[in-house]
């Protein structure tokens, strides 16, 4: 069976590869959530990432990301501010804007987060001969591209995938 770009269609055995290597992945990913897990919930580790990662938010670009009501986006960065890891102000010219920034705690739960993914996949590639890396590399490239872009270089988790 072909595509329309004349390409064949994958085979099993490189579907099976890529779920493997999903799982592998995923496996490291809960890891590094379990390490906190008691320290916050994963929707509240997503809401850290995303500031983190873009700076300061308000409210609704939380709710967004996390695709929840903006109530819902309140009683989740209620529960990290009241945990010290991010702080809530109001904006300056409308104080119906708040303004949710990391603390340093926060900022050091993600790092942690974060460095721990880092760490458990420099290890697996460890494993591997250069050259094993490199084309493993490229792979995963040319996976991302073709799912529709890089992802994201933050540590979050898209829920969906591009049409």
């Amino acid at each position: 069976m072909n595509d329309s770009a004349g390409e064949a269609q994958p085979a099993l055995d490189e579907i099976d590869a890529v779920l493997a290597a999903a799982n592998v992945l995923l496996r490291v990913a809960a890891q590094s959530v379990l390490d906190v897990e008691e320290i916050v919930t994963t929707p509240q580790l997503r809401v850290l990432i995303l500031i983190a990662a873009s700076g300061p938010q308000n409210l609704g670009a939380v709710a967004a990301e996390l695709g929840v009501h903006p109530s819902n986006a309140t009683r989740t960065c209620d529960r990290l501010v009241q945990a010290g890891l991010i702080a809530r102000t109001e904006h300056r010219a409308d104080r119906r804007y708040l303004h949710l920034a990391l603390t340093e705690r926060g900022r050091d739960l993600v790092s942690h987060v974060l460095e721990r993914r880092r760490r458990a996949i420099a290890d697996i590639l460890s494993r591997m001969s250069a050259d094993q890396r490199a084309a493993t590399a490229r792979a995963l490239s040319g996976f991302a591209a073709a799912a529709g872009g890089e992802g994201t270089r933050d540590g979050r988790f898209a829920l969906s995938l591009p049409k």
